[in-house]
């Protein structure tokens, strides 16, 4: 074979090459997703997910299919999609402040690295903390939970989904805001320790807003203050914990899809543009915001440039408040 003759070969191998890569993306998807929540069935991550895997399937005309796979504090089911799983998009993941940006610094082990086994498609929602009692308590204010706090200096117990939660990494800034000291009473998820602030076996805890809406309106728990820095139309009259008298108490917590790292460019692009175009219908939009979900999207760019910049945030808070796992 002459130079002219390689070089001709060569160059149809190339676009052959090419052509079979053009048909492979074309075709994604062309089986079942599915959907990874490391959370257990019920919580409010996994009442936003179900309605987002219904309407990715209408929207990519494959079914999602919802995977539950609780444990860690997410990290069983986040490793499962960053190590195990192939990267080439079928695999969806829910993440979350807790599982990317908080749980690095408490586990020694997690199994995988948020910034280096994941690649962000993008954010979804996110939903601030809300500090709530039991109705069985006397506290009516926060002036009145530090107050019964600052008597009894680490005795005054307040619940979690786990070590490292958000909702453990809230009450934690809120005592460092607060200058008081609490117990801390770990559970398995957030709805076992919801369960329990309802039956009295705790009296307080910090939960995301949509799971204690109803319970808050239906008078089975009281909302102390809102830790975002706006209140909520769903909670009138409950005010932000800077309103309440606790400065830079702040705990909003967001989630967002993510895929294994090594995905192709082309698929992680397309899974972006169906996500943000689900994300932006009203129709999907209306009923989880009456939930008390604020809807986002994003880049993955921009996905990834927040989840860099809480990483570090949420190192330095867990290192002032000395959290570790025994």
């Amino acid at each position: 074979m002459n130079r002219r003759e390689f070089t001709a070969t060569a160059a149809a191998a190339l676009c052959l090459g090419a052509g079979r890569s053009a048909l492979a993306q074309g075709s994604y998807p062309d089986k079942a997703l599915t959907f990874i929540v490391p959370y257990p069935a019920g919580g409010a991550a996994d009442q936003f997910a179900r309605p987002f895997a219904q309407a990715l399937n209408e929207r990519l005309h494959q079914a999602v299919i919802i995977e539950n796979r609780p444990g860690a504090n997410g990290n069983i089911g986040s490793a499962y999609a960053a190590k195990r799983l192939p990267a080439d998009g079928y695999t969806l993941l829910l993440g979350s402040t807790s599982t990317l940006a908080i749980n690095p610094h408490i586990y020694p082990s997690m199994g995988y690295s948020p910034l280096d086994d994941l690649q962000p498609v993008t954010l979804t929602h996110r939903m601030p903390n809300v500090l709530v009692v039991g109705a069985q308590t006397p506290y009516r204010t926060v002036a009145d939970l530090v107050a019964a706090a600052k008597q009894r200096p680490g005795k005054l117990e307040y619940g979690s989904a786990g070590i490292g939660n958000t909702m453990h990494m809230a009450a934690e800034l809120f005592q460092l805001r607060a200058g008081i000291r609490l117990l801390h009473i770990p559970y398995k998820g957030g709805p076992e320790a919801l369960n329990d602030l309802l039956g009295g076996r705790v009296p307080m805890m910090f939960h995301n807003l949509p799971a204690i809406v109803a319970l808050v309106n239906s008078g089975k728990l009281r909302a102390l203050a809102i830790a975002d820095d706006k209140p909520s139309p769903l909670l009138p009259g409950v005010p932000t914990m800077a309103q309440a008298g606790i400065a830079d108490a702040t705990s909003v917590v967001w989630n967002g899809i993510l895929v294994r790292r090594g995905t192709s460019t082309e698929i992680v692009e397309r899974l972006a543009r169906d996500m943000g175009a689900v994300l932006a219908d009203p129709g999907f939009r209306g009923n989880l915001t009456a939930q008390g979900y604020e809807i986002l999207s994003s880049t993955p760019a921009e996905f990834d440039a927040l989840l860099r910049r809480d990483y570090a945030a949420m190192g330095e808070l867990v290192k002032r408040a000395n959290i570790r796992m025994e």
